[in-house]
């Protein structure tokens, strides 16, 4: 058996996408491994809010790159929406691109997880009846911490539903196929829905995965009226 042939399934991902889902699987077993040494990567890289002690501006990066530890399904099906939709766009746009539009929808929810973060605390203050600024530098925040791809993902599934809106899709357990176009514009009420309801125990970063979408949008708005203007289509 020859090395193409053995290889042949991994050599048809493109680089960006094969190598993002390669770094993010091994930063999730980096997370499991490395606390037995006395690393909380996690903690170290995980998103902060900015007036927390342990909060640094390399996190507005890092933090996409780690995922939840109990379970292999965080990073799983992160992982497998890159590879279903981000091999598409990369194919497409090519990786410079593709790698530049994933690194800004992660950084973009990332910013719009600390604004929906300011505005929880400074709610609690008012409720409470304490001090903003207080509250803002108690030692407590550094309990808040977001991880994972998704801000990125979200950003995926949007620009793939802009870029080919009327491809059919097959939800799971869902046999029927519904249109990329319907399908983002679901997800997005679902997750506008979820983030503003604030469920009890619903530990899941919403609104920054509307944020991801959010900058996607407007990135792929400009992508097209510049490329238009220089007579390139996609």
């Amino acid at each position: 058996m020859t090395d193409q042939t053995k290889f042949g399934f991994f050599s048809n991902i493109p680089a960006v996408t094969k190598n993002l889902i390669i770094i993010n699987f091994l930063c999730w077993l980096a997370s499991i491994v490395l606390p037995r040494f006395g690393i909380d990567l996690i903690r170290m890289c995980g998103l902060h809010f900015l007036t927390a002690s342990d909060f640094h501006f390399y996190q507005l990066f890092t933090y996409m790159f780690l995922h939840a530890t109990p379970s292999l399904e965080h990073v799983f099906f992160n992982m497998f929406a890159v590879f279903m939709f981000g091999r598409v766009l990369e194919n497409v746009w090519g990786k410079q691109r593709f790698l530049f539009f994933y690194i800004v929808t992660g950084v973009g929810a990332a910013m719009i997880q600390e604004i929906v973060w300011f505005y929880m605390l400074y709610a609690d203050a008012s409720n409470a009846g304490i001090s903003l600024q207080a509250l803002l530098m108690h030692p407590g925040i550094n309990n808040l911490i977001t991880i994972g791809a998704s801000g990125a993902v979200f950003g995926i599934l949007l620009a793939f539903g802009m870029l080919f809106p009327n491809t059919p899709l097959f939800l799971m357990f869902i046999p029927i196929p519904i249109k990329a176009k319907y399908f983002v514009a679901i997800y997005g009420v679902l997750e506008l829905f979820l983030g503003v309801a604030n469920f009890n125990g619903d530990n899941v970063a919403h609104f920054a995965h509307l944020g991801g979408m959010l900058f996607g949008f407007f990135m792929i708005r400009y992508w097209k009226r510049r490329d238009h203007d220089r007579g390139v289509f996609y």
